[in-house]
């Protein structure tokens, strides 16, 4: 099915948010260390496109809506029949930005916030992790994408930073549900990353952001892809912290607290 080379050789991956930024450079980065990928975006023809940069393999495209449980759950029956297999590694970066000042925010875009970011990482876990209980998969990693704005906060990212928070959070949660099933749950935490989510924020928002960066500039995804040596071992079985959370972006005081949890 993979590649018999690398780090993640033989692994079925999942990535969520693939179309673009982060999701699209984990991607990249799986499929060279020779896990088959399966690309997921909200939309096809995008998760298509990301699809045409990876090595060649059995990757496939989907589109699916991680904020909707039918859609997801729809998803893994995909993957099953395409691979007759369920992912045994796992990457939730979908996540959507609505910025703007808490006193001006709508009600909507708070809620729209929540439910891709949040949510949706919810029911991925969720669903993933039945799968792989269902499965009796030896093991299995799965790594949500939060952000610094979920520990630091962010002017503008009301819905945003206490997103980010929850995934945070959830994880820690889920870390210790399914660590009895051999399954690792882990979150990075990256910081302020170039993605087209980040070109909707406004440019004032983004100038006070590049304040706090001693650089004064956004990370670029593929440049943050590339140090994120940390994310393939995370996935690959060589490795077993649970609970993790990964500050990549030296920024922010680069802190990584490793802890092995064990269940009983």
């Amino acid at each position: 099915m993979a590649s018999a080379v690398g780090l993640l050789a033989g692994r079925l991956a999942l990535v969520t948010g693939a179309g673009s930024g982060i999701g699209k450079a984990v991607c990249q980065v799986f499929a060279k260390e020779g896990a088959t990928v399966a690309v997921v975006d909200l939309h096809a023809d995008t998760a298509n496109s990301t699809l045409e940069t990876l090595p060649k393999g059995d990757h496939q495209a989907f589109g699916a809506d991680v904020s909707c449980s039918a859609s997801v759950n729809d998803l893994i029956g995909q993957l099953k029949d395409k691979f007759s297999a369920v992912p045994t590694v796992t990457v939730n970066s979908a996540g959507i930005t609505r910025d703007k000042l808490m006193l001006k925010m709508s009600e909507e875009d708070f809620d729209e916030v929540i439910r891709v970011n949040l949510k949706g990482t919810y029911l991925v876990n969720q669903a993933v992790g039945r799968a792989l209980v269902e499965s009796k998969a030896k093991s299995g990693s799965i790594i949500n994408i939060s952000s610094i704005s979920g520990k630091v906060g962010n002017v503008g990212q009301t819905n945003y930073a206490a997103s980010k928070a929850g995934v945070v959070g959830l994880t820690k949660t889920v870390a210790k549900e399914m660590g009895r099933f051999g399954i690792r749950v882990n979150a990075i935490l990256p910081g302020f990353i170039e993605t087209p989510m980040t070109d909707k924020v406004p440019d004032h928002l983004i100038q006070m952001t590049k304040m706090l960066i001693p650089l004064s500039r956004l990370g670029k995804p593929e440049v943050s892809s590339s140090r994120w040596s940390r994310q393939v071992k995370l996935a690959a079985d060589s490795e077993r912290p649970t609970e993790v959370d990964c500050f990549p972006e030296a920024a922010h005081n680069i802190i990584e607290q490793t802890r092995e949890e064990k269940h009983t």
